[in-house]
């Protein structure tokens, strides 16, 4: 069931390609509504599967040879980590087509790349063979790239080939082990399965590791490799930069935990001596798992665009996914693969309201700007829905947010309390780029603008796809955050198999 999740999305992005793209023929409409019947149907697949899996372990959905000469399999399964995951794509799809109803420039090319990224994504969480894995992840790069070169905003082009530059330089070190690790293994299997049991050289495993946690980590935002995320937020048009922080960067996350920290345990251990009182890769990537959550909240606390704020704050919160997978414990690990639901539905929410809602009506995204229109009155709807994501993203209990990074917090202070007090730190600043934020852009007593009649006196109302996307993000962050066991309880069998195969 869940593999025809890829084979919808995929088929979409044809059937929208081939549809007339100018003159009398075009019809945005049609392009808009098979676009939204396609990602409905792929999360209702989704829903389906999570549902069908409850309770029950890894179950492989399709296993057939597809390069029998090296061992390669088409090999797609699911474990509660997966389905967890290609439920966030489902949800994203759904929202991220609703926000982008507005699209009138080549709108079928638009979709088109936009449903062959959710495809290539859908792919990755469901692929248990590495080469497999692999090729669906480079499927996923390509469309990021034209979404944001073509449909982009501020310095689009320069974006677009940062974020391609960034992808394919962490693609390139994920390949090399790639092929280190078949070799190793007897170059009979690429499974990731398979590989596990391989019993590769401890000695391949202490520098693979590393190798493949950098290379995935780049798109999950690893500080100091994070600089391509806010740029191509910023660049990118409302409904790639939703897939970019909502299901992209939890590709590399994904990736992390599925490749590097599976397959190459021994890469963790403790080298025998240390360094600035770092001794393990281990403490290397959770250093800089701290420092990006700060880092990331601090220099959200000064932007004066809009934008950049959320893609600096996107940044931070990724930190606490990296920091719950250094943690190497049920709850640590529970709170990272939940942080990465959380921050998909919230970081998506808010990259909805300032692109959506707020830029595409005022055309600026300045907070100083912004400050003079008075936008609670002006666009209320907006303003509240601000609150309500703003408040949620702060992690106030209720909110999927406070559960995840709670068990975060919990998981990283039984391994190491001072990175606990670090990324403590980290969310103070966090609720105050947040208040920040609120306050300038919707809720300022600042005096009007001279010119503010420039803009004219009415904004266009928020419309039924915005409200309808808002509703269905908020929701699921809400359920979630109400009754978190919806989702721990797929998530916590298959953490505590990956760590029973000997990810300590």
């Amino acid at each position: 069931m869940l593999a025809w999740t890829i084979y919808l999305s995929f088929a979409g992005a044809l059937l929208e390609a081939l549809l007339p793209q100018r003159g009398p023929g075009s019809k945005p409409a049609l392009a808009r509504w098979v676009a939204l019947l396609v990602a409905l149907a792929g999360f209702a697949l989704a829903i389906a599967g999570y549902a069908a899996g409850m309770g029950q372990g890894r179950m492989v959905i399709t296993d057939a040879a597809w390069v029998p000469a090296m061992g390669i399999h088409y090999l797609l399964a699911a474990d509660g980590i997966s389905r967890v995951l290609v439920l966030l794509t489902g949800l994203a799809a759904v929202a991220g087509v609703l926000f982008s109803w507005n699209v009138g420039h080549r709108t079928n090319e638009f979709f088109a790349f936009f449903l062959a990224l959710i495809g290539g994504v859908y792919g990755v969480f469901l692929s248990f063979d590495f080469f497999l894995l692999f090729v669906f992840y480079e499927i996923a790069i390509v469309p990021k790239y034209f979404l944001i070169a073509i449909w982009g905003s501020t310095r689009r082009e320069y974006a677009a080939m940062k974020l391609a530059l960034y992808s394919f330089a962490g693609s390139a070190m994920v390949l090399v082990v790639l092929l280190a690790a078949y070799a190793a293994a007897g170059s009979h299997t690429t499974s990731l399965i398979g590989l596990s049991h391989a019993g590769l050289p401890v000695h391949l495993q202490m520098w693979a590791f590393p190798l493949t946690f950098l290379g995935f980590g780049i798109l999950a935002g690893l500080w100091p490799l994070h600089t391509w995320a806010p740029t191509g937020h910023v660049a990118a048009p409302t409904a790639a930069s939703m897939l970019l922080a909502g299901v992209v960067m939890k590709l590399g996350a994904y990736g992390c935990l599925r490749v590097a920290m599976t397959l190459f345990p021994h890469g963790m251990d403790p080298w025998g001596f240390s360094f600035l009182g770092i001794g393990s890769w281990r403490s290397v990537f959770a250093v800089l798992a701290v420092i990006g959550i700060l880092y990331g909240a601090l220099v959200a606390l000064v932007q004066t665009d809009f934008k950049f704020v959320i893609g600096y704050s996107s940044v931070s919160h990724m930190g606490f996914v990296l920091l719950g997978l250094m943690t190497l414990n049920q709850i640590g690990l529970d709170g990272a693969v939940l942080q990465m639901f959380s921050h998909g539905v919230l970081a998506g929410l808010l990259f909805a309201i300032v692109g959506r809602m707020v830029y595409d009506r005022t055309h600026t995204r300045q907070l100083a700007e912004l400050e003079q229109m008075q936008l609670s009155k002006r666009l209320p709807f907006a303003a509240w829905a601000f609150v309500i994501a703003g408040i949620a993203s702060m992690g106030l209990p209720g909110f999927s947010g406070f559960v995840a990074e709670l068990q975060v917090l919990i998981g990283s202070w039984t391994a190491n309390p001072w990175w606990t007090a670090t990324a403590g730190v980290g969310i103070v600043v966090g609720i105050a780029y947040t208040w920040r934020a609120l306050q300038k852009a919707f809720f300022s007593d600042a005096p009007p603008a001279p010119h503010l009649h420039e803009h004219g006196h009415e904004l266009a109302a928020i419309t039924w796809p915005e409200a309808t996307g808002f509703a269905l993000l908020g929701l699921a962050s809400l359920i979630v955050g109400l009754y978190p066991r919806i989702l721990l309880d797929s998530i916590e069998p298959a953490v505590k198999a990956l760590l029973a195969g000997g990810m300590r």
